[in-house]
């Protein structure tokens, strides 16, 4: 039983970036199924609109890496449907690799989405929730946020910092009213692990996903972990005599993530590779 203050989901002002697909689309029609007044956050403006008319939901432009933005995306929400009550940070994107290979620009922007994506989006909502006495704040890690992966290197840097991030700033909330979950899927069956064979991790679907947030609103648990017996496979491998978990990981074939090459995950990795351009592009301009 949670100690916060309740929100009830078919009566709440919920916010959800990167929401034009995958675990983020899911996560808003679960929301817009119970009631809840829903807002669709993407760089895909056409496409967060048009998703967010069947919804009867707003949807609007956001880039996460850019605090305006999220601040100019915030108000427009809370001009439409008053207060946030709920935040789902899920925009994000996932390179791989040999780390010595990886594009910095794309490192970059891994960083800037999933890192400063997330702190963007918490220094935005936070006051407002502080001021209201109550709030929830979910944010979108990762297992790879507990469990290293070969190829994973700097996707792993930042979803291990949405854990830690999610984790400290739960404890500076908490008397505020304000809860502060992570969730941490496994391999999710989405654009981002498109062409990845991340065998044995089990794949979970978007709607899984979206269906521990939506209950993470009454159980206001700190981690979840999707599946739920992920974690504590995360955190026994974490006490596993190294020797021992290198004869695992070797006999799991853990770097695949180095090798893929298949079509479509050639196409994800042309279109961050893009995304990333555009973004170093609209940096330089702004200076």
């Amino acid at each position: 039983m949670s100690s916060y203050p309740k929100i009830n989901p078919a009566d709440a002002t919920v916010l959800i970036t990167g929401s034009t697909q995958g675990i983020g689309l899911a996560t808003a029609k679960a929301f817009a199924n119970l009631g809840a007044r829903v807002a669709i956050g993407d760089l895909n403006e056409d496409l967060a609109k048009t998703e967010a008319q069947a919804l009867d939901a707003l949807g609007g432009y956001l880039d996460v890496t850019d605090a305006e933005s999220f601040a100019n995306f915030a108000k427009a929400t809370q001009d439409n449907f008053g207060p946030i009550d709920i935040l789902v940070n899920n925009a994000g994107v996932m390179p791989n690799g040999a780390f010595l290979d990886l594009d910095p620009q794309v490192d970059q922007m891994t960083i800037d989405v999933n890192v400063f994506g997330v702190v963007n989006g918490m220094r935005t909502v936070l006051p407002q929730m502080i001021n209201r006495g109550r709030g929830h704040i979910v944010n979108i890690a990762s297992l790879a946020g507990k469990f290293p992966v070969k190829g994973l290197a700097i996707y792993n840097a930042s979803k291990f910092a949405v854990v830690g991030l999610s984790a400290a700033t739960r404890l500076e909330y908490a008397a505020a009213g304000v809860s502060i979950s992570a969730v941490l899927p496994s391999a999710v069956d989405t654009a981002l692990a498109s062409g990845l064979d991340m065998r044995p991790i089990p794949k979970v679907t978007p709607d899984a996903i979206a269906q521990a947030v939506v209950a993470s609103v009454g159980n206001r648990r700190a981690e979840i972990a999707v599946p739920s017996y992920v974690g504590g496979l995360a955190t026994a491998a974490g006490l596993t005599p190294e020797p021992m978990l290198n004869l695992i990981r070797k006999a799991i074939r853990d770097d695949r993530a180095l090798h893929d090459d298949a079509p479509e995950r050639n196409a994800y990795r042309s279109r961050i590779n893009d995304q990333a351009t555009r973004s170093t592009n609209s940096q330089k301009r702004a200076q």
